[in-house]
C-alpha cells in the first residue's frame, strides 16, 4: 500500500495549516484528493462578485493540484458546495470554467446546496479528485 503524502498550497494553505492544522491535498499512489477550495486570496478574503469568487476557487484548485504534480487535465470528479442554490449564473459560470480548464474531458460532478461554508462570506467551495497516471 502506498503511503499518503500531504501537500500544502503556498500562501493560504500555509495559513490554514498553521491555524487549523489541515493540508490542502493528499496523494496516495496515483490518486490526488483536495480539501475544499474556496474563492479566497492568500489573506482569506472573498471577492464581492460571485463570478470572481468561482474564478478564484478554480485558480486555487489549480494551485493546489500543482503542489502534487497534477493539473486540471487529471481531474475525474468534482464536488461543489453552494450557498444560495444553483442559479443560472452559478451553473453558467461553473460550466464555462469546466470547458476552459478541461476542454478535452468532462469529469463527473456533484453539486450540493449548503446553508453556510467555513468563512461567513463564502458562497462556493470546490473539492476534486484527480488521477495522475
Amino acid at each position: 500500500m502506498n503511503k499518503p503524502e500531504f501537500f500544502v498550497t503556498p500562501g493560504y494553505g500555509e495559513r490554514l495549516l498553521n491555524g487549523l492544522h489541515y493540508s490542502q491535498a493528499v496523494k496516495i499512489g496515483d490518486r490526488v484528493e483536495t480539501s475544499g477550495q474556496g474563492g479566497w486570496d492568500d489573506d482569506l478574503q472573498i471577492p464581492e462578485s460571485l463570478a470572481d469568487e468561482i474564478a478564484q476557487a478554480f485558480r486555487n484548485i489549480e494551485r493546489t493540484l500543482a503542489t502534487t504534480g497534477a493539473g486540471w487535465e487529471h481531474v475525474v470528479h468534482i464536488n461543489s458546495y453552494h450557498v444560495g442554490g444553483f442559479t443560472p449564473e452559478v451553473s453558467n459560470v461553473m460550466a464555462k470554467f469546466y470547458r476552459d480548464y478541461m476542454p478535452n474531458h468532462a469529469p463527473i460532478w456533484t453539486q450540493v446546496g449548503v446553508a453556510e461554508l467555513a468563512l461567513p462570506t463564502m458562497r462556493i467551495e470546490i473539492r476534486v479528485t484527480a488521477i495522475v497516471s
